[in-house]
C-alpha cells in the first residue's frame, strides 16, 4: 500500500512514515491508517465495486462541509482506494438519551442538507423475501406520503464514531435517495432502542406528526435486509 501511495500526487511530496492494516474492516474496504509528515489519514482500499465511488466521494464531501463526516481528501478509481481525514473517537453500542438526541440532530442535517439528482431506491427493490410479514410492510408503507432524501442507509454502530460527545457518519457507499424513514428504522433496530426512546427519536426528528406504522414497516425492512446481507455474506 505504501508504494501505491507513494506515486499519487497527493503524497508525493510527502514522507510516508507508517501504514497500518486497521482491526476493523467493513464488508467493502479494506481500512489503513497513514502516517504521513506527522499527519494521521484513513486510507480505503475497495473491496467490492458493488457501488458507485464517485457518488460516495461527493456525499461524503457534503455531508463533510454541514460538519458531520470526516474530510474526503483522494478519491483514486484506477487504484481503488479512497483517503480522507483521520478523526480519533469510539464506536458506542448503547445511546442515553443525550446521545440519542445528538445523533439524530446529526441524521437531520444530512437529511437536509446532502443532495444528488437520482431516483429514489424503490423500497419494494431493497428486499428478497415475500412473506406475509413484509408483504404487509411494503402495503403499509405504500399508503403513506414519501419523505424522500439522501439517506446514509447503513447507520450501524460502526459507521458512527463519536468524538467528544458528538457523533461523526462514516463510509457512504450506500447513501442514495430513500425515504428518511429508512434511517430511523435503522437506529432503532441497531441500538435496539425501546419503544419510549423511538417516540423520543421521532418527535425529536419531526417536530410534530409522524406515522408510528410507517416507522414499523421500514423496521420490518430493515431487518430483512439485515439478514438477507449477512446470509449473502458471511
Amino acid at each position: 500500500m505504501i508504494n501505491l501511495l507513494k506515486t499519487h500526487p497527493f503524497f508525493v511530496d510527502k514522507q510516508i512514515d507508517s501504514c497500518e492494516h486497521l482491526e476493523h474492516q467493513g464488508y467493502c474496504n479494506e481500512n489503513y491508517l497513514v502516517v504521513a509528515d506527522g499527519v494521521k489519514y484513513i486510507v480505503r482500499s475497495f473491496t467490492k465495486n458493488e457501488t458507485n465511488r464517485e457518488e460516495e466521494f461527493f456525499i461524503q464531501k457534503q455531508a463533510y462541509l454541514a460538519g458531520i463526516a470526516p474530510q474526503p481528501l483522494v478519491l483514486n478509481l484506477k487504484d481503488g482506494y479512497m483517503v480522507m481525514e483521520y478523526i480519533e473517537g469510539v464506536h458506542e453500542k448503547k445511546l442515553d438519551l443525550f446521545s440519542l438526541y445528538m445523533l439524530v440532530d446529526t441524521v437531520s442535517v444530512l437529511h437536509d442538507n446532502v443532495f444528488i439528482e437520482k431516483d429514489m431506491v424503490k423500497v419494494k427493490d431493497l428486499v428478497k423475501r415475500r412473506d406475509k410479514e413484509i408483504i404487509d410492510a411494503l402495503e403499509i408503507i405504500e399508503n403513506f406520503p414519501k419523505d424522500f432524501v439522501v439517506s446514509h442507509n447503513d447507520l450501524n454502530p460502526m459507521n458512527i464514531l463519536w468524538k467528544e460527545n458528538k457523533p461523526i457518519l462514516l463510509d457512504f457507499e450506500y447513501a442514495s435517495v430513500n425515504d428518511c424513514y429508512f434511517d430511523l428504522a435503522a437506529l432503532s433496530i441497531e441500538f435496539k432502542l425501546e419503544r419510549k426512546e423511538e417516540s423520543l427519536m421521532l418527535h425529536r426528528y419531526f417536530g410534530g406528526v409522524f406515522y408510528r406504522d410507517k416507522f414499523e414497516a421500514y423496521k420490518v425492512i430493515y431487518t430483512a435486509l439485515c439478514e438477507e446481507w449477512f446470509q449473502n455474506n458471511p
